[in-house]
């Protein structure tokens, strides 16, 4: 009974709303329109004050509402969402910024992203540059930049001064590369179960593999013979070689040894039981072993020779390899890109073992 009379009363004072808001319009006249529309306007305004409890203005809204509190006198303050005295800190923040001229943080000006880019390049490209030979280097290309800004940006990014920034491990291993050789044996079971052991050397700078004949009794004899071969075929080709890495196999006998030393080469030995001293050529045994020689039964020697010789063949010349960009041990450059597919043609080596892509002519 409550609730319906509740609605009873409320249907009966919306009705009396009605007729006052009809009065207030019914004459055709602007002024009673803006009055009406200032209405709706302030209860809207009453309406976000009870759920707006901190409302976000921008920066155009401040300003638009310090304007306009400027043509209102303070009575009529009470219509604007905030208070008086925000609205005069507003004021006051304009008036300020009005008269504030515009000036650069104190200090050194910051160096172009381009010019900081390249200033690290050099750092780490160059580690025993020091910031005055930097300096230099930037002034002979045009680039004008003080020692101390640079020594505070290769600061900022953890790098020392130059005689502290030494190479990195394989920057150093790239340098000391270049006429070191490794040499292993690995052996080979035929079909018959017979061992057979193969003598190789591994240029660490090039990655070029050079392969004896095999055999089944790698005496003294037969690993100073490979020693000779390898000396010649070094000497036909001009390349010097400094150091050669091998384990202590009791396999290579002091002959062999002392034919290199003859040659100005010096033996190092790994340690004993270190495999990863002698990384290169480890990882060369497992690489044969993947692409060659686990997926063919070897006959004899015969058969082992010529299967090792076309695969080294194929090593050298055409299988990509991580350490030289994917390139090929024997390979000087890249191969040119073609802007359209060309058509490519296979090349079957070991019975379909190994394939190879050429572009056909």
């Amino acid at each position: 009974m409550r609730d319906r009379i509740r609605a009873v009363f409320s249907s009966l004072l919306y009705f009396l709303l009605r007729r006052l808001l009809g009065m207030l319009s019914c004459k055709d006249s602007a002024a009673e329109q803006v009055r009406l529309e200032s209405l709706i306007l302030r209860h809207e305004v009453a309406i976000l004050r009870r759920q707006v409890k901190r409302p976000v203005y921008r920066m155009h809204d401040r300003a638009l509402l310090a304007a306009a509190s400027r043509m209102l006198p303070r009575e009529c303050w009470s219509v604007f969402l905030v208070r008086p005295e925000t609205i005069m800190r507003w004021h006051r923040r304009l008036v300020a910024h009005k008269w504030t001229r515009s000036h650069r943080r104190p200090g050194r000006p910051a160096l172009d992203p381009d010019i900081r880019r390249l200033i690290l390049r050099m750092a780490k490209e160059n580690p025993r540059w020091g910031y005055v030979r930097i300096k230099g280097e930037l002034q002979g290309l045009g680039i004008f930049v003080s020692a101390t800004a640079i020594a505070m940006l290769l600061r900022s990014h953890g790098i020392g001064p130059a005689p502290r920034r030494g190479p990195t491990w394989s920057q150093f291993l790239r340098a000391q590369a270049s006429g070191v050789i490794a040499c292993d044996f690995f052996t080979v079971e035929t079909a018959l179960l017979k061992t057979l052991y193969v003598l190789f050397f591994i240029e660490i700078g090039s990655r070029r593999v050079r392969v004896s004949v095999s055999t089944g009794n790698p005496d003294s004899v037969f690993v100073t013979q490979q020693a000779r071969n390898l000396a010649m075929s070094l000497s036909d080709e001009g390349a010097i070689t400094k150091v050669l890495i091998r384990d202590r196999d009791a396999k290579f006998s002091r002959s062999f040894d002392d034919v290199l030393a003859s040659e100005g080469v010096r033996v190092i030995r790994t340690p004993i039981r270190a495999p990863n001293a002698n990384a290169f050529a480890e990882r060369w045994v497992e690489t044969a072993r993947a692409d060659c020689l686990d997926w063919t039964l070897i006959l004899g020697p015969r058969h082992l020779d010529r299967v090792l010789r076309t695969y080294v063949e194929h090593y050298n010349q055409k299988r990509p390899h991580r350490g030289l960009q994917l390139l090929a041990p024997e390979s000087a450059v890249p191969a040119a890109g073609l802007g359209v597919v060309p058509h490519v043609r296979r090349r079957d080596l070991l019975g379909g073992l190994i394939h190879e892509y050429e572009v056909a002519a």
